[in-house]
């Protein structure tokens, strides 16, 4: 009697091929994180003007992460009575290895914690204090400022500064014009000396005339 071999049918055929692709596939995608190691390491660095920072690299070889990174960020205040988040981590631009937050923490000292979970496990801590910032002052425009008691304001009251300095003349400008009031007085009492002179001689004029005369006639009645 002969025995019958049992042949495979296509649709074992199918199910074997199936599972080695599948096979080949889980190999190919495991094969770099394997590499990398399964966990991640987390370094939160502080904060840029409230923006929780940190470094997250594969832990086996310290290489960047180049995929997405689902990470939550939470922050608590030392007392507890403060708390902030759960924030995600988003790329820190120019850094490989850098993530930050897009939310800002407010001012004062915080306890932050990064929680990983994709591509791999990864967990970091670190005290962060935010330094409280003072506002630029406010520029407003300087008032003039008032002018010293007993001294005039030029700018101010230009007309009254005028008379001022004609009637208070420099010591320069008076001593300059005491020797032409000094010529000018001269000059008057030369003049009037003159006029008087003339006048008295014109008179001792006409009285010799008039004495001449007088002898003339006198003479004229004798004869």
């Amino acid at each position: 009697m002969r025995t019958r071999h049992a042949f495979p049918t296509f649709r074992s055929i199918g199910l074997w091929f199936l599972l080695l692709l599948c096979q080949a596939m889980a190999l190919a995608v495991s094969t770099p994180a394997q590499a990398h190691g399964d966990t991640v390491k987390v370094v939160v660095t502080g904060q840029r003007e409230g923006h929780v920072t940190a470094d997250i690299t594969w832990e086996n070889d310290g290489d960047a992460i180049d995929e997405t990174v689902a990470a939550t960020v939470n922050a608590v205040s030392p007392d507890g009575a403060r708390s902030e988040g759960p924030w995600k981590l988003v790329r820190d631009t120019g850094k490989p290895a850098g993530w930050t937050t897009a939310e800002a923490l407010p001012p004062g000292s915080w306890k932050v914690s990064v929680d990983v979970g994709f591509p791999a496990l990864g967990h970091g801590d670190k005290e962060v204090a935010v330094p409280v910032v003072d506002p630029a002052p406010a520029t407003s425009p300087t008032a003039p400022q008032p002018a010293a008691s007993g001294t005039p304001d030029a700018s101010a009251t230009p007309s009254a500064a005028a008379p001022g300095a004609s009637a208070d003349p420099s010591p320069s400008s008076a001593s300059s014009a005491a020797p032409h009031a000094a010529d000018d007085d001269n000059g008057g009492d030369g003049t009037l000396w003159w006029t008087t002179a003339g006048v008295a001689a014109t008179a001792l004029a006409g009285a010799a005339a008039g004495i001449l005369l007088r002898r003339a006639r006198a003479r004229r009645l004798r004869s």
